[in-house]
C-alpha cells in the first residue's frame, strides 16, 4: 500500500507530460462499453470510485480518452497546494466540484447528461451517512450518492485503476451500472443501494487489497450506542 501510494504521487507529478497519443501506453481501458451504454441513455452518470492504486489518475485517463468528468473534492487547507494539484487535475478536461457546495452543480452536470466522479470509500460523519456493512463491519457511508441517482436516474457505473503486473500498465475497469432498488420506501431504498454501492469496492479491495488505502480510518464513525473502533 506504501508502494502504491508513491506510485500516485509520481503519476501525479507525470499529468502534464500525459497526451491522449501516449496515455495507452500508461492506462488501458477494460469494460468501457459499459460506461458508454450508460452514458448513451442521457439521464448522466454517476462514476462510483475509491481510494484504490493511482486514483488520480483514474479520471484524468478517462478524460484524455475522450470523456471528462466533474469529480468531488475537499479544498485543501494550504491555498497553494489546492491550487496546484487542481491544475492538475484539470489538465485533461476534468472540472472540480467543492463538495460542500455540490448538489445544485452535480444535479446540472448529469442534466446536461455528463458524468460525474464520487469517491465512495471513505468514512462519513453522522449526520451525512447511513450505517452499511462493509468487511463484515457497520461504516457510516455517505448516503448523498443514493439520494442523488434516485432522484435523477442516472446511472451509478462502477469504475476503479488497478496495477496490472501482467502488462505493466494500469487497468481502468468499468462495471455494468449497479441496479438501483426502488421499493417506494426511500430511506430503505436509499440504505440499501448505498449497501449495493459498498459491496462493489469491497470486491475490488478483496481483489486487490495491496492497492486499496488502508491507512484511513473507515470504521471511525459509530452508531451513537457503540464504542470507538479505533484505539486513538
Amino acid at each position: 500500500m506504501v508502494r502504491q501510494i508513491g506510485w500516485m504521487a509520481a503519476e501525479f507529478s507525470q499529468f502534464p507530460k500525459y497526451t491522449r497519443e501516449g496515455i495507452e501506453r500508461v492506462v488501458v481501458l477494460d469494460g468501457f462499453e459499459n460506461f458508454d451504454s450508460s452514458r448513451r441513455r442521457g439521464k448522466g452518470v454517476l462514476f462510483l470510485t475509491g481510494h484504490m492504486s493511482a486514483w488520480e489518475l483514474a479520471p484524468f485517463a478517462q478524460a484524455l480518452y475522450g470523456h471528462p468528468l466533474h469529480f468531488l473534492v475537499r479544498p485543501i487547507a494550504n491555498p497553494r497546494v489546492d491550487a496546484l494539484i487542481n491544475q492538475y487535475r484539470c489538465l485533461s478536461g476534468n472540472r472540480p466540484i467543492e463538495k460542500n457546495r455540490s448538489a445544485r452543480a452535480i444535479l446540472k452536470v448529469l442534466g446536461d447528461g455528463g458524468t460525474v466522479g464520487i469517491l465512495a470509500d471513505h468514512n462519513t460523519i453522522l449526520e451525512e451517512g447511513v450505517f452499511v456493512p462493509f468487511f463484515g463491519t457497520l461504516a457510516s457511508t455517505s448516503a448523498g450518492l443514493a439520494r442523488i441517482a434516485l432522484r435523477t436516474d442516472a446511472a451509478v457505473v462502477p469504475g476503479f485503476i488497478s496495477w496490472d503486473e501482467g502488462r505493466r500498465k494500469y487497468r481502468l475497469r468499468f462495471e455494468p451500472a449497479v441496479p438501483l432498488a426502488r421499493s417506494g420506501n426511500e430511506e430503505a431504498d436509499v440504505r440499501e443501494n448505498t449497501a449495493r454501492f459498498t459491496r462493489v469496492i469491497e470486491e475490488y479491495v478483496r481483489a486487490h487489497p495491496d492497492q486499496w488505502l488502508w491507512v484511513h480510518k473507515r470504521w471511525k464513525t459509530r452508531p451513537l450506542d457503540e464504542p470507538p473502533i479505533y484505539p486513538f
